[in-house]
């Protein structure tokens, strides 16, 4: 086990640490882009509350946003940049390295999703 250096935690990105923004991250991570909809269904968060997020997300330069239509509907897409890809590689490093330092290896099998009361 290794010697866990408490400190490590305090340069989690702030930014993505907050829950909407890391799911906002966490999916962009795993596709090319996705539009203003689908992160909304996936996420499960409001149009407001995800327009107020992915904007504190492109200004950091996380998160490119690409307003265009598909025929004439309007189309918002979203795409997660190389920095917001790399801040999101750190993000889990830092992760991985508090797990790992507090001796917890074990991967479950799935999560316990159910809210914490």
């Amino acid at each position: 086990m290794k010697k866990l250096e408490i400190h490590q935690l305090t340069t989690l990105d702030r930014l993505i640490h907050e829950p909407a923004r890391l799911m906002i991250v966490a999916l962009l991570y795993t596709v090319e882009n996705a539009d203003f909809l689908f992160l909304q269904r996936e996420t499960g968060l409001s149009k407001g509350n995800l327009s107020i997020h992915l904007s504190k997300l492109e200004q950091a330069g996380y998160v490119q946003i690409e307003k265009t239509y598909r025929g004439k509907l309007p189309l918002t897409l979203c795409t997660l940049t190389e920095t917001g890809r790399e801040a999101f590689q750190n993000y889990r490093q830092r992760l991985l390295y508090l797990v790992s330092a507090t001796g917890n290896n074990d991967v479950p099998p799935a999560l316990n999703l159910a809210p914490a009361e």
